[in-house]
């Protein structure tokens, strides 16, 4: 199984008060050996949630602690290097076309290109997913 993994998702197994069954489902496939991908800015997206978490939801020791545990799933994902190159292109067009943020278009389009099944708690970019023929956890 091919499983492109978006920052909504991985905050979704990462915070226990996110998970949900999408998230849960996407850390077990991972674990299970799928090819799990995330875009190029995946770790500055889900930093960048931590951040905002700290200090109302969560305490900087466990921002740490949360940090340090998405790192390590650097041996369980690969990190798309095209993401930078088709921004200009493809995944503009799809932001355009479907009213998506560019940083989602990016995960959109890593599942269309790679025909993996995408792994997503946003609902909008759900949506783009389904009306473009990919497949959802």
């Amino acid at each position: 199984m091919k499983l492109v993994m978006d920052a909504s998702c991985g905050i979704g197994f990462l915070m226990p008060d996110e998970q949900d069954t999408v998230s849960l489902a996407a850390l077990k496939a991972m674990k299970a050996s799928a090819e799990t991908w995330v875009a190029a800015h995946w770790a500055v997206e889900v930093s960048n949630m931590l951040r905002h978490a700290e200090p109302k939801r969560i305490t900087a020791a466990q921002s740490a602690a949360l940090c340090a545990h998405a790192l390590a799933l650097e041996a369980e994902v690969h990190v798309d290097t095209e993401t930078y190159r088709r921004a200009f292109s493809e995944t503009l067009q799809l932001a355009k076309t479907h009213n998506l943020t560019v940083y989602d278009a990016a995960y959109l389009e890593l599942a269309m290109r790679k025909g993996a099944t995408l792994a997503t708690k946003d609902k909008d970019l759900a949506k783009a997913a389904k009306a473009s023929g990919v497949s959802l956890l």
